[in-house]
Order: structure tokens, then sequence, then C-alpha cells
């Protein structure tokens, strides 16, 4: 008696897909992709969907930044919606004047001066990221920047990278990191953002700025995430800049853990440090 042809063909590249969570090697049903991996495209597409649309919760984020130490201010861009926001991505990079109002005011935020670095925390186009990942990464962070608490946190909503550079100048901030909410992908609908920028004003491009992006567990691990963005920190004072002159070399054998590493001293090409006095 003979067999039943087989109903899937496997991929010979199968064994790839231990290696990563992009679609690769998912078989085919005579001619077309099998129904579980059309079923699994179309959930991810919603998925996707469903974060850029989602609202970021606010009050939520700021009492468990609070609890970890941090004074926060909630600010937001002049799109008056989600719709406009994605709409005019340009209105996502200007603060609402109200906000800016606030800002300015020295009687409305408790922030101490110098303010070497602020931090903006934005929803961007995945609010499920920004509320994900922010807290852990924070945590992280000061593991290099036992200060960190101590600088501006402004939680900003409607948001795109370039409202930070707003923020940064209005709070007078040498340097400005955005974590924000990234594209979602069909494979990460939850990928963190860092940007930062040095000397943050109105009208800056993305050459004048460093990225480090997909921070998340299944992505660049909160713990490599921050140890890149002291690194980039801590070149961007010695540099006086950041954007296309100031290089990521964090990887380079000479740098070492926070726990193992020697006080920071003079500038060293790439710098050695533990931990980072803001």
């Amino acid at each position: 008696m003979s067999q039943k042809p087989a109903i899937l063909t496997p991929d010979p590249w199968q064994s790839l897909q231990g290696l990563t969570q992009a679609r690769v090697a998912l078989g085919r049903a005579g001619v077309s992709l099998p129904t579980r991996e059309v079923l699994g495209f179309s959930t991810a597409h919603a998925q996707a969907r469903d974060a850029v649309h989602l609202a970021l919760d606010v009050n939520g984020l700021a009492e468990e930044l609070q609890e970890d130490g941090f004074q926060t201010l909630a600010v937001r861009s002049q799109a008056p919606d989600r719709a406009t926001y994605l709409r005019r991505p340009d209105y996502g990079r200007r603060l609402d004047p109200a906000c800016s109002a606030q800002l300015a005011d020295p009687g409305q935020n408790r922030w101490p001066q110098p303010r070497r670095l602020a931090l903006v925390v934005a929803d961007g186009l995945s609010a499920l990221a920004t509320r994900r990942h922010t807290r852990a990464f924070l945590a992280a962070l000061k593991a290099y920047l036992p200060d960190l608490p101590s600088q501006p946190l402004v939680i900003a909503t409607q948001a795109r990278v370039a409202l930070g550079d707003e923020i940064g100048h209005w709070l007078g901030a040498e340097q400005v990191v955005v974590l924000i909410g990234e594209r979602p992908g069909l494979s990460s609908p939850d990928s963190l953002g860092l940007y930062l920028t040095a000397g943050p004003r109105p009208g800056l491009t993305d050459a004048q700025r460093n990225c480090i992006s997909n921070v998340r567990p299944e992505g660049l691990p909160y713990a490599a995430a921050a140890r890149k963005l002291a690194f980039l920190i801590e070149g961007a004072r010695r540099l006086g800049r950041t954007g296309v002159d100031l290089k990521d070399d964090s990887d380079a054998p000479a740098l070492v853990a926070p726990e193992a590493a020697p006080a920071l001293a003079a500038p060293l090409s790439p710098p050695s440090f533990s931990t980072l006095n803001l």
C-alpha cells in the first residue's frame, strides 16, 4: 500500500530558525505557505498595528519611575491626537507652546543645576516598547550613572525623536537622551530606541545624534545597551559633540564591566570607565 505524500514540504534551511526571529525556512504546502505561517503573519501584523495606536500610560509609568527616585514631568508635542501625529510627523517634533513655557519656567521644574543629561521618555511609534522597557533599562544605566535620578526626566507623548532637542534646550541640558518606541516590525512590536544628542536645540538633524536600536530582551539586552550608552555619553562629553563624529567603540577589548573597571581617569582612546558622575 503506497504512502500518502507529506502535506508540508520542509525547508532545507530550517536549522536557521534557532538563530533568528525573522521568518525564514517556513516550508510550504503545495505552492503556498503553511496555514499556521499565514495565520502567524496576520497576528504579527495586527500586533504591529496595535502597537502604533496604543496610548502610553503616562501616570502608571511616572509612578514607577518615581518609586525609583526620579522626578518626572509630562509634556506633549503639537500633535493634538494620534491620528494627527501619524499624518504630520513635523507636529511631533515640536513642543506644545504651553509645555515649552513650563520647561522654561524655573519655578515649574525642580531639578538642580547644572543639568548634564536630560532624559526624555517618549511614546514614539510603539508606546508598548516604552512602557515595557524604560524602567528596566534605566535601572541598568544607573550601574554607570549612579546619580542619574538627580537629572531631569520628561515623559513626552505624541513625540518624535527631535522633540528631545527642544526639551533639552529649554532645560539647559548639556546632553539629551531620548528613549522612544521604534516603528514596530513583524517580529518586534516592542523595540526601544535610544538617541543621544549633545548641545540639544531645535533644528538639529539625525547626523548630529547617535542611535542605539532594538533594546529589548529578545534584541539588545538592557545591560549591553546601558553600557553602550554610557560609553557614548562619556565620549560626547570629551569630544563636545555627538553624531557622525562620535564612534561607538564600546565593544573594544579595553573596556570592562562596571564592577571590575578602574575609576574614570585621564582621556583614553577608547576610554575605560566604571561609573560616570553627572
